[in-house]
Parts: structure tokens; C-alpha cells; sequence
């Protein structure tokens, strides 16, 4: 998933049950203002719409990751952070977004995946000091939206179709997966030099 689809996932969005993650929205900030900054709109293209399988690791981490949100609400009681969706329309009436808003109402509230302990909801900004620590203290230079490269080209090596990548990536076109995703090593660029010399030598 995009780092914007991710982390504008709300617990609706994931079926545990069924083991389905439905993508169809996106998070983004704007400037600063009073009450929030982030704001919810749909996904990049209409085929970033789409649903995503929970694998046994990932159904794991998500069901322990759950059990450990309600314990936070449990220990901060009133002061956990809690939120709405506010409508933004444009200036025809046409609803274009939404704008995530702290309310202390109970009513229409969202529950956001991934918050801090509090509940306190900061969008993308939740994996700057993470990556930041991978950054400077063990020296690797990867962006949360590599792990998207890094997803398609193991999947590729390890024998699925590109077709089925892409679509769990939400690319429209396959080609897109090829370009921008999928990244040789100097073991795979070896193994073709092998092969061939193999089919050579034993033509």
C-alpha cells in the first residue's frame, strides 16, 4: 500500500474476519490550522481502489496491535484522543474530501488505525522518528514507500504473475509495476548470464 493509503486506514476498513483490507482512500496535509491539518480523499487512481489480503503475519500483527489500542483507551480513559470526519465541500456543493477533526463528542466518531498511544491521530508524520532512527543510526537509506518496490520484486522472484502484483499494488497498468517497481540485484543479473550459458552450452 501507498504511505498515504496506509495510514488513512480506519478499523472499518479492515475485515479481520474475512481477512480483507479494503483501500479506498487516502491521507494528505494541508497547512496547519486550528483544529487538524490532515484531511481524507480518495486514492490516487480508481484502480488504487481496491481490496488486499491479510496474510498470517500480517493478520497477527494487526489482531495483537488491536488488543494493544483498546488497553491504551483503557489507561488514558477521557483524555484518549478521539475523532470525526468533517465534510469539505467545493464551491458548487460537490464533496471533496473530508477534514479529520479531535471531538469530544461520542457520536459519528472514526476509529483511526494507526494513532499514537494517546490516540492523538498525526497522519504520515507517525514514521519520521522511526526512519529516521533507520536513517541515521543504522545507516539505510529507504523511504516507507520503498518497501512498495521491494514487495513487487520478491513476489516476482518467488514465482507470481506481475498481472496479480500490480493489482495489489493498485497500478492500472502493468507496465507501471515493471518500470518503477522492479529492481534487479547483481544475483539476479548473474543468474541470467548463467542460464544462458548453460542453454548455450547445452544446445
Amino acid at each position: 500500500m501507498r504511505t498515504g493509503e496506509v495510514f488513512a486506514l480506519t478499523w472499518n476498513d479492515i475485515d479481520l474476519d474475512n481477512r480483507i483490507i479494503k483501500v479506498n482512500k487516502t491521507v494528505y496535509a494541508k497547512d496547519k490550522e486550528e483544529n487538524g491539518r490532515w484531511y481524507l480523499g480518495t486514492t490516487k487512481t480508481i484502480s488504487s481502489s481496491r481490496e488486499v489480503y491479510i496474510c498470517d503475519t500480517l493478520y497477527s500483527v494487526l489482531s495483537d496491535y488491536k488488543k494493544l489500542q483498546v488497553k491504551y483507551k483503557k489507561q488514558y480513559g477521557k483524555n484518549y484522543k478521539q475523532y470525526i470526519l468533517k465534510e469539505v465541500k467545493n464551491k458548487y456543493g460537490k464533496l471533496v474530501e473530508y477534514k479529520v477533526i479531535e471531538s469530544k463528542s461520542r457520536n459519528n466518531k472514526i476509529q483511526m488505525v494507526f494513532t499514537r498511544k494517546d490516540g492523538t491521530y498525526s497522519g504520515t508524520d507517525i514514521i519520521r522518528y522511526p526512519f529516521k532512527i533507520i536513517h541515521h543510526e543504522l545507516r539505510l537509506n529507504c523511504r516507507f514507500y520503498d518497501l512498495r518496490g521491494s514487495f513487487a520484486t520478491i513476489s516476482l522472484r518467488s514465482g507470481c504473475e506481475i498481472k496479480d502484483i500490480a493489482e495489489v499494488l493498485g497500478h492500472k497498468r502493468i507496465e507501471t509495476t515493471e518500470k518503477y517497481y522492479i529492481s534487479s540485484t547483481y544475483d539476479d543479473k548473474k543468474k541470467v548470464v548463467i542460464s544462458f550459458d548453460r542453454n548455450h552450452n547445452n544446445d
